[in-house]
């Protein structure tokens, strides 16, 4: 439980990840309103349930002809920028939709927006599934940015009809498509101020500035070169946190196909592709059961319908907390069988449960084992795939899967009117529990963390430094996060004498020379050499401590590698150690060669 609660702390101090998560479950809560006000709108015109479905199924119809399309725009334009403009599109529809719905417009035109509206939905899961990962500090923190997205999605599942239910009650229906457009507006000001992360190469290690943090150009130059940055030439950049870079994901090389590489790939997504379509078609046909169990089987009419969905909700909520407990776990291939059992057992029940109660709570069980299979596959996924590829991969499960949840809506309903409920529901939990334990086998591989992630390292490295002794461990895990690789080569200035100061550095691996020049001495005359300095050593908090100019030059004598903190980071975790500044300044004092 320390672990879990560690992991969602660091979560929270992740700004960029905290904004995009809570922006987006207020646009999850516009999202259920409106959903519920366009069903009652089409339902009150038509009274007809045939033409609820018709409309259900023109919605549903973009996700399979666009998914493929919108996977492929997010690998190869700013997916923040796609997410951005989704989403101003939909908050423009839905102020249209708002007025035509304030002026009793034919209900025809309305649904013509609501689908228009959902061409443009289709961009935003491939889009969110590939940025996401983007904005975790490391491989640690994406299972419960999973975790919590989908936690905060299935509350907003419950908040959101609940809200239009009132509205609707009171005579707001356009109303509610006026609350959805702000939502929309929430979202796109919060997205406007992400970063949008730089693309690498496939399977390619990619770290800028820790979460709240902004890197530096120079800093991203040397990243990508192979070169130190040189501070006199740094410019302060967007903020852009780390991605991670899990030890699961293959390096495609261009131009050759690597089959053992290729095979990392392809066999995790397969196995967690099965997964999927088992679950959706029987998320589909679960989907038309419900009123047909509760009005038909139970006889508890609509609102034994609402308690079924209800049951859902609340469910998928109890799923998405206890994945956040277990996405923690070194490997998630017991996670991943484990939910596939529970959603199994939940689904099963269902069709021999013979009360309301009962059903509710069998429908919940379901329900929380598809959200715990749901989080742990997607983030299996994340680790799996490259990220040049994320997005055209999520594109195309998503058409797989739409195709497989409408062919659970027609095939399951069809079936259990042939040979009875029971029967279907137990032998859909027979091949979700097979689908489940051969895709768990199947995605082991991608399934298993490096035993020590980026931040878990980083931050052994800093509580061994006697410089940081007393200073709180929460303090030393965040400022961890936000530690910059910079990679040097044998005779490239890192810090130059003169020059503000404005990191503190660690020593990876190399030396490094600190020279310095007197005051007055001529200009081609070579600076005096002070010392050499290795790994484990640290060098620049002299000018940050002080607020002064660098005091020496610091110079790769060879190649290497460093961390990088900022200023402000640095500052941060002296200010937490009692009297820590100025036994840092006394055990420089003195010091030959000192370099700050």
């Amino acid at each position: 439980m320390i672990a879990v609660l560690r992991a969602y702390r660091l979560l929270l101090r992740n700004g960029p990840l905290a904004r995009l998560l809570a922006g987006e479950f207020v646009s999850s809560i516009g999202d259920w309103l409106y959903l519920v006000a366009i069903l009652i709108l089409v339902y009150e015109v038509s009274q007809d349930p045939l033409v609820l479905g018709i409309v259900g199924a023109a919605r549903v119809l973009p996700y399979v002809v666009l998914s493929i399309p919108a996977g492929i725009l997010a690998d190869r334009y700013d997916r923040r920028l796609i997410l951005l403009v989704t989403d101003v599109a939909r908050g423009a529809l839905m102020l249209v939709m708002a007025a035509l719905v304030a002026a009793d417009a034919p209900v025809v035109t309305i649904v013509v927006l609501a689908v228009v509206a959902t061409c443009f939905s289709t961009f935003f899961s491939p889009a969110i599934g590939a940025y996401l990962p983007s904005l975790v500090a490391d491989e640690e923190q994406l299972g419960p940015a999973n975790s919590a997205w989908s936690t905060l999605d299935n509350l907003a599942f419950v908040i959101g009809p609940a809200i239009a239910g009132l509205l609707i009650a009171a005579g707001g229906l356009a109303l509610a498509f006026v609350l959805n457009a702000a939502t929309f507006a929430v979202i796109a000001v919060v997205l406007w101020r992400l970063p949008s992360p730089r693309r690498g190469v496939i399977g390619e290690v990619r770290e800028a500035g820790g979460p709240g943090e902004a890197p530096t150009a120079a800093a991203g130059t040397a990243a990508a070169t192979g070169t130190a940055a040189t501070t006199g030439a740094e410019t302060t950049g967007a903020e852009t946190p780390p991605t991670p870079a899990p030890a699961s994901i293959p390096t495609l090389t261009p131009g050759r196909v690597d089959r053992k590489a290729l095979r990392r790939v392809v066999v995790p997504v397969l196995g967690l592709a099965l997964i999927d379509l088992v679950g959706s078609v029987a998320g589909g046909g679960l989907g038309v059961l419900t009123v047909v169990i509760a009005v038909g089987s139970l006889g508890a009419g609509d609102a034994g319908t609402g308690f079924l969905n209800a049951g859902i909700g609340i469910g998928g909520l109890v799923g998405a907390l206890l994945a956040g407990v277990f996405v923690l776990r070194p490997s998630l291939v017991g996670v991943l069988a484990g939910g596939s059992i529970v959603l199994a057992a939940g689904v099963a029940a269902l069709g021999v449960a013979g009360s309301l109660p009962l059903a509710v709570g069998m429908i919940a069980v379901a329900s929380a084992g598809a959200l715990l299979v749901e989080v742990t596959s997607t983030t299996i996924l994340q680790r799996a795939i490259p990220d040049q590829i994320r997005g055209r991969t999520l594109g195309v499960l998503a058409t797989a899967s739409t195709l497989a949840f409408a062919a659970g809506s027609f095939a399951l309903p069809v079936l259990a009117d042939a040979v009875g409920m029971g029967p279907v529901l137990a032998a859909t939990g027979a091949a979700i529990v097979v689908a489940g334990l051969v895709g768990a086998l199947l995605a082991a591989p991608a399934a298993r963390r490096a035993p020590e992630s980026l931040a878990a390292t980083r931050f052994a490295r800093l509580a061994r430094l006697p410089l940081f002794a007393g200073v709180p461990v929460p303090t030393l895990e965040a400022v961890a996060t936000r530690l910059v690789p910079i990679a040097a080569r044998a005779g490239e200035v890192v810090i130059r004498q003169g020059d503000p100061a404005d990191r503190f550095y660690l020593i990876q691996a190399g030396t490094f020379d600190v020279t310095r020049r007197e005051p007055g001495e001529p200009a081609d005359q070579a600076p005096a050499r002070l010392r050499t300095m290795t790994t484990g050593e640290v060098f620049g908090e002299i000018g940050l401590l002080r607020a002064t100019a660098r005091t020496a030059t610091v110079t790769a004598a060879t190649d290497g590698s460093l961390l990088a903190l900022e200023g402000a980071s640095f500052l941060e975790l002296v200010n937490a150690g009692p009297g820590l500044a100025p036994r840092l300044l006394d055990l420089r004092r003195g010091a030959p060669g000192a370099a700050g």
